[in-house]
């Protein structure tokens, strides 16, 4: 771990600086839209956008970087962001918001995918795993910070939105000035829809609910928490809870799996995430508010890793790359519908429709894993199925490329070991 640290130190910096940046225009979009008089259903359209254009980004930016390259790609849409960054106040109008989230949504993901580029390429078999879980800590750390870098200013000036902005121009310095600037870059062909779907339907339909979920979390809470009459600090304190919750639980979590039929243990943390959503259904104190996002936030990341390792069990080795960029897409396309339902719930039955939202999906997902266990049954032996690697719902097909790497790696080494 030291020798990935002293190697990536740089590059993760630049990561810790960028996540600081997006964690902050989440949260500050959904505080400000607030004060500016947005209804719900506004919110909903601004914050599905960010999802629509990190999901378009996903296809388009890797063959924008074979054309120009990973500097010129980095540094033009990092200064997109930064630009963006400072319009958001200039421009209080629900249609300059929605075109603002499309574009750093493609732009957040198009620098994502070249730090990505760089880390992979600084790494090999030896560390890709550890650098994989360093990559994500730094990720999870940035958002977490970003949460109690709004308490610090007045969320209807200018100065909170000039913060992220600077944070993510500084990121460019120590990213492009520690790596080589010309990494290889090679996305392998995407395995079709159909094909994922009859290899594990569990996997393609969790990653379509946690899609869901993931984008409430992330797009969502703010808005939530100022239709529920939380201060900024309550506000901070619960996203921040379902991050730091997701960062503890998630190597706890990939442990176990690793050991058990992963259908039961998907099954148990999605209903153990749905209870501890209706928690708040039933009783809104703040402290319950609480529980809640430390429930949902600690089952629904590490489902997302676990879901990606359940399916990899069925997979030919081969085809392992491929299946990324499909559930990429497919958890994509719920992401982008997730705050849209979400507006349209809290606008029906008030501020705990998001709640209710995303208790439904995880309950869902636990019916539906233990209904598979009736369909299939356990055919792969614990010592027979693939390791667990930590990933973010919020992964690029970069990371998700690296992740399927460190699967292949460690059974290969497991193999070496056995024979």
């Amino acid at each position: 771990m030291i020798q990935v640290l002293s190697r990536s130190w740089a590059l993760l910096l630049g990561v810790f600086m960028l996540m600081i940046g997006n964690g902050l225009q989440g949260t500050l979009l959904g505080l400000r839209g607030e004060m500016e008089g947005f209804s719900t259903f506004e919110m909903s359209v601004v914050m599905s956008a960010y999802f629509l254009g990190f999901l378009f980004a996903s296809r388009a930016v890797p063959e924008l970087i074979r054309r120009v390259g990973h500097i010129r790609v980095f540094a033009a849409l990092g200064s997109t962001i930064s630009a963006i960054l400072i319009l958001y106040p200039a421009l209080t109008e629900p249609w300059a918001w929605v075109l603002g989230r499309l574009l750093i949504g493609f732009c957040f993901c198009g620098v994502y995918v070249t730090a990505e580029s760089w880390l992979n390429d600084g790494t090999d078999n030896e560390n890709r795993g550890k650098a994989l879980s360093l990559y994500m800590i730094v990720q999870m750390g940035g958002i977490v910070l970003a949460q109690y870098i709004v308490l610090l200013g007045d969320i209807g000036g200018f100065v909170l939105f000039i913060i992220p902005s600077v944070l993510v121009s500084m990121s460019f310095a120590p990213i492009l000035l520690s790596v080589r600037p010309t990494p290889a870059f090679e996305t392998t062909k995407p395995l079709s829809i159909r094909r994922l779907i009859e290899v594990s339907p569990l996997a393609c339909m969790g990653m379509f609910l946690l899609g869901g979920v993931f984008a409430a979390q992330f797009g969502m809470a703010a808005v939530f928490g100022t239709r529920a009459g939380l201060t900024v600090p309550q506000i901070s304190l619960m996203i921040s809870s379902v991050y730091v919750a997701a960062l503890f639980l998630q190597y706890p979590i990939g442990w176990i799996s690793d050991r058990m039929d992963r259908r039961v243990l998907i099954a148990v943390l999605s209903l153990i995430g749905g209870i501890g959503a209706f928690l708040s259904v039933v009783n809104g104190s703040f402290v319950m508010l609480l529980i809640s996002s430390t429930l949902v936030g600690g089952t629904a990341n590490p489902l997302y890793a676990l879901l990606l390792a359940y399916a990899n069990d069925f997979l030919d080795r081969s085809d392992m790359a491929g299946a990324s960029g499909g559930f990429l897409f497919i958890n994509g396309l719920g992401a982008i519908s997730g705050p849209l339902i979400v507006g349209w719930a809290m606008d029906t039955v008030g501020a705990q429709g998001y709640w209710s939202y995303m208790g439904i999906l995880m309950i869902g997902l636990s019916i539906y894993a233990f209904w598979r266990m009736t369909r299939r049954s356990s055919t792969i032996s614990v010592e027979d199925t693939s390791q667990y690697a930590p990933i973010m719902p919020s992964a690029t097909p970069v990371a998700l490329e690296v992740a399927q790497e460190v699967y292949l790696d460690a059974d290969q080494n497991a193999e070496e070991a056995q024979s």
